[in-house]
């Protein structure tokens, strides 16, 4: 997590708080050393955040220190938690935590009428929880998409033959059981689909495709016959 993201997280977690927390608790919290939340104690009270405390009895936030609120509706706020809910559902680790850290901010900066909608339970996402892919992280996917760079796959498809293949990986599409990597293969020479789960290795490879993504994207959403047949 950059810094400047887990600054805003501490001040979240102190505004919520409803007693002193402890650096190892937000340390715990946000994934990071117990030292580097002191630190960055010491930089939020440095521009003036009023955090009060000290090491071995924990940390407050004084009231009057506020964000701008967000404002939805209650059907905005009731579609965003069932879209968290539904992300908890994922292979995606990294998003998960994610999604997380989306569910404590709004909760901290929404007026508390509709930190209620957030708060009472009331809708649930049902059914199996994907297991994350063994071989790799589909946070590598999804940067390479951003970034557009190719990704090298040790793959084996559904009769269990092995082989490398080099991608362009251009979506992720998520199941309740599984993600599928779309992309187009350099094997192949044409758009396949990818099964997270028969991917057995990858790594982000040196060449980029900058500037083709939409392009291989537009072939793929415009119905051509072989961007549903598998790797």
């Amino acid at each position: 997590m950059r810094k400047a993201s887990r600054l805003f997280e501490i001040i979240q977690i102190l505004r919520l708080a409803r007693k002193p927390m402890t650096a190892a608790v937000m340390a715990e919290t946000l994934e990071v050393t117990v030292r580097s939340i002191y630190r960055d104690i010491a930089a939020l009270q440095a521009m003036r955040v009023p955090i009060e405390g000290g090491r071995g009895i924990g940390y407050i936030m004084r009231p009057g220190f506020d964000l701008p609120p967000l404002m939805f509706s209650i059907e905005e706020m009731e579609a965003i938690v069932l879209s968290l809910a539904l992300l908890e559902r994922t292979a995606d680790e990294e998003l998960k935590q994610a999604a997380r850290r989306v569910n404590r901010k709004i909760s901290g900066a929404v007026p508390a009428p509709l930190r209620q909608a957030m708060d009472n339970k009331a809708l649930y996402a049902w059914g199996t929880i994907a297991q994350p892919p063994v071989g790799f992280d589909l946070a590598i996917v999804r940067r390479a998409i951003r970034d557009e760079r190719k990704l090298t796959l040790g793959y084996r498809d559904e009769l269990g033959r092995a082989s490398e293949r080099t991608i362009r990986p251009i979506a992720l599409i998520y199941y309740s059981q599984t993600a599928n990597i779309v992309a187009w293969c350099e094997l192949r020479q044409a758009i396949r689909n990818f099964r997270s789960d028969r991917v057995e290795r990858c790594a982000a490879a040196e060449d980029f495709f900058k500037g083709d993504g939409d392009r291989l994207r537009e072939i793929w959403t415009s119905g051509w016959t072989e961007t549903t047949i598998p790797a």
